[in-house]
């Protein structure tokens, strides 16, 4: 009798362990990295004023990012992020390569950029204002009301 119960109390710091090592590992940080960056010995290759947009393309790829502007330049972006439980992804690193090219299509300059420095940049995505600013709720609600024309909307007008 005393073998199973050597044998249970085994298992149970067995399972327990495996318990531990589960929630420690739960509770570590995961990484995650985004974009593409070409290799530096690849970017060193490019020669300003001499390769074009073609052959910049052809030997380092073409970026994910564009400029806005059809012929402005090419925006190689690499980030990582650390996830830690339900806390927000938090950025430790970027790196930002900016090939910029003349109306020509050749190379005018080329910029790398890290994290530190960058600027956080609120993006608004829309285009046009909203009307109801500085109106409440209730003024939403019946504002329309003495602008239908009831008998218009039964003449089926």
């Amino acid at each position: 009798m005393s073998y199973l119960r050597q044998m249970g109390r085994n298992m149970g710091k067995m399972v327990g362990a495996m318990l531990l090592l589960a929630l420690v590992a739960g509770c570590s940080a995961t990484y995650r990295n985004h974009g593409y960056m070409p290799p530096k010995e690849d970017v060193d290759l490019i020669e300003v004023g001499k390769d074009t947009r073609e052959t910049v393309a052809a030997s380092i790829g073409k970026p994910g990012t564009s400029g806005l502007l059809a012929d402005s330049g090419y925006y190689y972006v690499r980030s990582r992020f650390k996830h830690y439980l339900y806390n927000a992804p938090q950025e430790i690193d970027r790196e930002v390569l900016a090939i910029s090219f003349t109306q020509g299509g050749v190379v005018e300059n080329i910029e790398r950029f890290g994290l530190e420095d960058g600027r956080v940049i609120v993006l608004e995505r829309r285009v046009t204002d909203s009307n109801i600013k500085g109106i409440g709720f209730l003024r939403q609600l019946f504002g329309s009301i003495g602008r239908i024309d009831v008998a218009e909307q039964i003449r089926g007008n």
